[in-house]
C-alpha cells in the first residue's frame, strides 16, 4: 500500500477508534455491559467496513481512474446498505444492546466520513504528474496562421 493510501487510512481509523472507545465507555456507562459490548461490536464493524472499501477505492483510482467517481458513489451506496442490514439482522440479539450498537454505528461512520474528507483536504496529493511534462513536446501559445 503506498504511504498516501496508508496515511490516509491510518488518518481515518484512529479517530473512529477514538471516538469508539468514547462510545465504549458512554454506552457501558448508560447501559451496562451489554452496552459496552455493542459500542465495541460497532467500531469494529464501521472500521472493518468502511477500511475495506477505501481500500478498494483506492485500488481502483489506481487501475481504473475513469471509474473512480462512479465506483466511489456505488461503493458508499453498498457500504450504507450493507450497515442497514447488519443493524436489522442484530436488532433482537441478546449478544449486546442493539440501541448502544446502532447509535453508535451511525455516529462512527459520521465521524469516518469526516476524518475521510479531512485526510483528503490535507494529503498533499499531486493532479498532474511531473514525468509527462518532460516527454510531451512543448508548444508555443497562440495561432500559427
Amino acid at each position: 500500500m503506498p504511504s498516501n493510501d496508508a496515511r490516509t487510512l491510518l488518518q481515518t481509523a484512529l479517530p473512529t477508534a477514538a471516538a469508539g472507545a468514547v462510545a465504549a465507555l458512554v454506552s457501558g456507562v448508560v447501559a451496562g455491559g451489554k452496552g459496552a459490548v455493542g459500542a465495541i461490536v460497532a467500531t469494529l464493524v464501521v472500521i472493518l467496513f468502511m477500511g475495506i472499501g477505501l481500500v478498494v477505492l483506492q485500488r481502483t483510482a489506481k487501475s481504473l481512474p475513469h471509474l473512480f467517481q462512479a465506483m466511489g458513489l456505488a461503493l458508499y451506496t453498498a457500504q450504507l446498505l450493507l450497515l442497514f442490514i447488519f443493524v436489522a439482522v442484530f436488532k433482537n440479539t441478546t449478544l449486546f444492546n442493539p440501541k448502544a450498537f446502532a447509535c453508535t454505528l451511525v455516529a462512527l461512520t459520521l465521524v469516518w466520513i469526516g476524518a475521510q474528507a479531512r485526510a483528503h483536504m490535507k494529503a498533499k496529493i499531486l493532479y498532474v504528474e511531473p514525468d509527462s511534462a518532460k516527454t510531451e513536446k512543448s508548444e508555443t501559445p497562440g495561432s500559427k496562421s
